[in-house]
């Protein structure tokens, strides 16, 4: 009745079947945990734009600049402005002097305030700014005085360099 090709193939795929499982049962796993770690450190980067006054003819000249200030989320930091590189300038007192007669100089100053009340240095805890990061570029503006009456200037153009440092 059963025709024996059919049942030589049932019995091989009986087998086959019986084998796979077999090796399936034989299989074992084993398992570990893998520690995984970081550490955010506080980190900072700042850029400055220029700060042009543009013409001065002995009434009191404002301008003001932009600082961008990028720190590590939650990261406290400090802004500083150095003395610039005017001979003899503090950061009370900072000294534009001319391109062609460096005897020649103006007086200026660095504020953290619209109103020019808060002067901007480098002592920290005393005149800088502090601020804390948001992990996004944060701007700041310097705004900048130069105070009238300095009629004893020679004529031409006057530049200084000032530092800006961020502490964090």
């Amino acid at each position: 009745m059963f025709d024996s090709k059919f049942l030589k193939a049932g019995a091989f795929a009986l087998i086959g079947l019986g084998i796979a499982f077999a090796n399936s049962a034989n299989a074992s796993t084993a398992t570990a945990d893998m520690s995984v770690s970081a550490t955010v450190v506080a980190s900072c980067s700042v850029s400055a734009g220029a700060l042009a006054f543009g013409s001065y003819s002995g009434t009191a000249v404002t301008s003001s600049a932009a600082l961008s200030v990028t720190c590590t989320n939650d990261a406290p930091y400090t802004i500083a402005l150095g003395a610039g590189s005017g001979t003899d300038a503090t950061t009370s007192a900072r000294l534009l002097t001319n391109a062609s007669d460096s005897s020649s100089t103006l007086s200026y100053g660095l504020y953290q305030d619209s109103s020019y009340a808060t002067s901007w240095g480098d002592t920290t805890g005393t005149d800088t700014l502090a601020g804390t990061g948001t992990g996004a570029a944060q701007a700041i503006t310097v705004y900048g005085k130069i105070a009238a009456d300095q009629l004893t200037a020679s004529t031409g153009s006057y530049s200084d360099t000032v530092v800006v440092t961020v502490n964090y």
